[in-house]
């Protein structure tokens, strides 16, 4: 039913679920035992995750809850998927930090070849008037189109723009916030296709369309999909966490445009909110409540402070923090850095559960770099435990979020795209997923966990080039064709296409 674990070290089991990682319990001091065991979710828990966010979902969709809802199920107007009949050459922006790109994409004959340029943002336009960002990057634009000889060619381009976005069109996008650092003036409320738009044609020099503005989830999902068209769901599981998949129109009660023929449209459910209404309280421990009412966006984004790298880390340091001050673990002695908030990296939940089994190398320098040089093996074992009982608590989050959309949509095979450096880098996040998954979904349906490469990037290309390609079906234009690129990616696979190496790194994802 599941997929192979592509390189990923399998293992399944754990807390909740017989041995995790390097040795489950085996070994691990009853009192941590005992005091992980609020961390461990239940087949309960599980089914009653699933109720509630199924029903959330339904609020989001349905024109008269969306108001109150708080999964916003917002519709992205993407109606199509790849196919892999696209052809000619798409710019592509990804903007979602402070590093910048601009991306060259050339589709014909079934593959796809990219270039990129890598632009840093600096720190004085990221919180200046919101004019000044967007001519930096019409200027980028300028710039990486001479460079590649293609400033005189009327080209497409899709735009992804990774903050908190209502679409309301394919190629309109309302700034809902600012994040990551930025705090452009006179952004906010604002078209951020029009304000690239305005700032192009400010320059006179660039030709270009813009065919689509997107997230990353998005482009995730678009991404895998050039590579298995079976790909319906998209996932991001890195700093934030997000996820969108592709529903029936006739359920997404705010779409509000023409059907383009697919009667599809990929919703962005803006997953991350799930729970901020009291749905996940039933699972929620002491650490959760810490780990929010000091966040910078307290009562909001409970979902994702469960699940996402920017929050993993900081659980297991308070629940490590509260054995050691118990007299369980490190002699009763912490170090500073251990009661310093955030001190304690999602890294090294992935650097610990990665040492193979009876040995304590990464743990052990770990310790050393947070102060703990005087942490005995038994620490070693207990710290380990602690890890895999947050970073597995994630896992099935996740997992019990995808079954609940594979059950929703009803589909006999689906492939979810995933990104993001949590699940790149865990070594078992991956096999946890696909446990629990095979444990909730409906046993006639196959799926697949598919790493995405540059979703961002190349996704953002996609969603424009299918753009292209369904207008041009329709009677319309195309995008000036390419040659067939020399070395180029496979065309998409009919089923279970496997997925190839990463042309650049995405920025980072939130």
């Amino acid at each position: 039913m599941a997929t192979k674990c592509k390189s990923k070290t399998c293992n399944p089991g754990g807390p909740g679920g017989g041995g995790a990682g390097a040795g489950g319990a085996d070994g691990v001091s009853p009192e941590v035992v005992a005091g992980c065991q609020e961390l461990v979710l239940n087949d309960d828990h599980m089914k009653q995750y699933m109720k509630n966010f199924l029903d959330n979902v339904k609020r989001g969709l349905g024109k008269a809850t969306n108001p109150t809802a708080i999964v916003k199920c917002f519709p992205t107007y993407v109606q199509d998927l790849p196919n892999g009949t696209e052809e000619g050459k798409i710019l592509a922006l990804d903007l979602g930090g402070s590093n910048f790109r601009v991306l060259l994409v050339e589709l014909g004959g079934g593959e796809c070849k990219m270039d990129s340029k890598i632009y840093q943002i600096p720190q004085s336009i990221m919180v200046g008037p919101g004019t000044e960002l967007f001519d930096f990057i019409a200027e980028c634009l300028a710039d990486y189109a001479t460079v590649k000889g293609v400033l005189d060619e009327v080209l497409p381009l899709g735009f992804t723009f990774s903050f908190p976005l209502v679409q309301v069109g394919l190629t309109k996008g309302i700034l809902e916030r600012w994040t990551k650092g930025f705090n452009c003036d006179g952004v906010i409320g604002q078209d951020v296709v029009q304000l690239l738009e305005e700032a192009i044609a400010r320059r006179n020099d660039v030709k270009i369309d813009v065919t689509a503005v997107l997230n990353d989830t998005t482009g995730t999902l678009m991404s895998c999909a050039w590579k298995n068209k079976d790909c319906k769901i998209g996932l991001i599981l890195g700093t934030g966490t997000n996820a969108c998949y592709l529903e029936d129109q006739a359920n997404a009660e705010l779409f509000d445009a023409p059907d383009m023929g697919s009667g599809k449209v990929i919703i962005n459910l803006e997953s991350g909110a799930f729970g901020d209404d009291g749905a996940l309280d039933f699972c929620r421990v002491e650490y959760d409540e810490i780990i929010d009412k000091r966040s910078i966006n307290p009562g909001k984004q409970k979902h994702e402070k469960m699940i996402s790298g920017m929050y993993l880390g900081d659980i297991v340091r308070l629940a490590a923090l509260r054995f050691t001050k118990q007299g369980v673990m490190f002699g009763g002695k912490a170090s500073d850095l251990l009661e310093t908030d955030d001190r304690f990296e999602t890294r090294y939940v992935s650097e610990i559960e990665s040492d193979p089994p009876g040995t304590y190398t990464n743990v052990k320098n770990i310790c050393q770099e947070l102060g703990l040089s005087h942490a005995t093996e038994q620490d070693f074992k207990d710290l380990r435990y602690i890890c895999e009982c947050v970073s597995k608590r994630a896992a099935y989050l996740c997992a019990a979020m995808l079954a609940t959309l594979m059950n929703k949509m009803g589909e006999k095979k689906v492939v979810v795209g995933i990104d993001g450096t949590l699940y790149k880098n865990h070594p078992h996040i991956h096999d946890w997923m696909v446990e629990k998954i095979t444990q909730l979904v409906d046993p006639s349906i196959k799926f697949e966990l598919m790493t995405s490469e540059d979703g961002s990037g190349r996704g953002a290309a996609l969603v424009a080039a299918v753009a292209y390609r369904v207008k041009k079906e329709q009677g319309g234009g195309a995008p000036p064709a390419a040659e067939a690129p020399a070395e180029a990616e496979e065309a998409p696979a009919e089923e279970g296409g496997e997925e190839a190496p990463a042309e650049e790194a995405p920025a980072e994802e939130g």
